[in-house]
């Protein structure tokens, strides 16, 4: 008969995953070891093979759950707005705030897969970039919604990749409790969008 876990296995689990991505985010994946992981987790190598058996297993389970959880707000955030009847521009809003609202709390994550993906095995690995395609997917549709006859099938990547250089990257800058809350900078990013997109092309006077 095969043991039975016990009831705080996965809160075990979820508590070594955010040790993990502290650890890859601050040393680097190739660089983190099993044995420092183990330290900053308070435990024993031989205790963490208990949950994980390899430090990219630990580094799939930990993209395969973020890009579910980004996934997710995509689909929340437009079930939200077809309940509040949101027009496509405040949808866009409320997808760029819900996404920096998550990346401010989820920046080791966030930082684990802008740069360690590519350590994974080939079947994961193309897991975890389909799944990131189809956020950039989503994100585009909601470009295209918001701004119809500037975002065009000739341009969409352009104009998607600018929002994402606008906050991919706040973990470097952008530090919680500073003097912008991440919420308040997503009213920045919209703002900017609006006024280089919504005049077709020309500056706002």
């Amino acid at each position: 008969m095969a043991r039975s876990r016990s009831p705080n296995h996965e809160l075990r689990r979820d508590a070594i995953l955010e040790e993990a991505a502290r650890c890859f985010a601050r040393q680097s994946y190739p660089a983190a070891s099993m044995n420092d992981i183990a330290a900053a987790c308070g435990t024993s190598k031989a205790r963490l093979y208990h949950y994980y058996e390899s430090k990219e297993a630990m580094l799939f389970d930990l993209l395969e759950r973020y890009t579910e959880h980004l996934l997710a707000l995509i689909g929340e955030t437009e079930a939200e707005a077809q309940r509040q009847n949101l027009d496509d521009l405040a949808a866009l809003h409320l997808l760029v705030e819900r996404f920096l609202v998550t990346y401010e709390t989820a920046m080791t994550r966030h930082v684990a897969l802008l740069n360690d993906t590519k350590h994974l095995g080939t079947a994961q690995r193309e897991l975890i970039v389909r799944r990131q395609r189809d956020v950039v997917a989503a994100f585009t549709r909601f470009l295209r919604r918001a701004y119809p006859q500037r975002v065009t099938s000739h341009n969409q990547q352009a104009v998607t990749m600018m929002l994402f250089g606008m906050i991919n990257w706040t973990f470097t800058w952008l530090r919680p409790g500073g003097r912008i809350t991440y919420r308040a900078f997503a009213a920045e990013v919209v703002s900017m969008l609006q006024h280089g997109l919504g005049n077709n092309g020309t500056p706002a006077s």
